[in-house]
């Protein structure tokens, strides 16, 4: 059997043989979205990936083949649909996607799934896709399903942020494609980050509402919400090993390993 954990490079007879071994499977949930001008369209498809990957390592686990469209990017936590190459689902859509592959995977013998957001504005279609699943699986007869949600950017401990944000972290959703996320990409995927084009026209200020359509200046026009030019492929790495332990540990916990 091969050492993979990704499904995708898998043959049949060896996922059979990762099921009946009892693998936990992973399923990471992306956005096809602008993250500045200066990273690629799919950061939220290979970080979720990428974490997966070495979580899966970790416990036992395969991952699934990322879904790489995600529910519509909203101006203030990914900059808005307006920018080229954003490419979305509505959130039925999306839901539908997600109850069809959790149930594809129930089908085919899996018993636990971790689903792993790597797009902000994904986490109510994938709970509704979820839960449309966990009832048709229940209805066909297979009631022993049990499915974790989570979004791997809450599985970081607070002494990382005060390290990484001297004077205060300004929050999940402004820091779209901002140190984090590029700090992230310099470790994991280099070759999609282009320093030299880090803008400089953030943070955004946006109100505590949302206006559609957005007006004009709402966000920076580079799409960056916050500020990126101090990221580090060594900060990335500060962040990682963070994900990596405390994701793990909450799969031990959740599905009680």
């Amino acid at each position: 059997m091969k050492d993979s954990v990704m499904m995708a490079e898998l043959s049949w007879p060896e996922f059979a043989g990762k099921v009946k071994e009892g693998a936990i499977a992973f399923l990471p949930i992306g956005a096809t979205e602008q993250h500045g001008p200066h990273m690629g369209l799919g950061v939220d498809v290979v970080l979720p990936t990428a974490i997966c990957e070495r979580v899966a390592r970790a416990v036992g686990g395969i991952v699934a083949p990322a879904i790489p469209y995600g529910y519509k990017s909203q101006p203030r936590s990914g900059g808005g649909e307006g920018f080229p190459g954003t490419i979305s689902l509505d959130a039925n859509t999306l839901s539908l996607v997600v109850r069809d592959v959790v149930r594809g995977l129930g089908t085919h013998g899996i018993r636990r799934v971790v689903v792993c957001c790597g797009h902000f504005e994904n986490v109510w279609a994938a709970i509704e896709g979820i839960d449309l699943a966990l009832r048709e699986l229940k209805r066909d007869g297979i009631a022993d399903m049990t499915v974790l949600r989570l979004e791997y950017w809450d599985f970081v401990r607070r002494e990382t942020l005060d390290r990484l944000f001297p004077e205060g972290f300004p929050g999940t959703e402004l820091e779209h494609a901002s140190l984090l996320e590029t700090s992230l990409m310099l470790l994991v995927r280099p070759d999609m980050v282009d320093m030299s084009k880090v803008p400089s026209d953030g943070p955004a200020r946006v109100p505590l509402y949302d206006r559609y359509p957005a007006p004009a200046g709402f966000i920076p026009p580079s799409g960056v919400l916050a500020r990126a030019e101090r990221a580090s492929a060594e900060q990335g790495q500060w962040l990682i090993d963070d994900h990596v332990e405390l994701v793990a540990k909450g799969v031990r916990e959740g599905f009680g390993l």
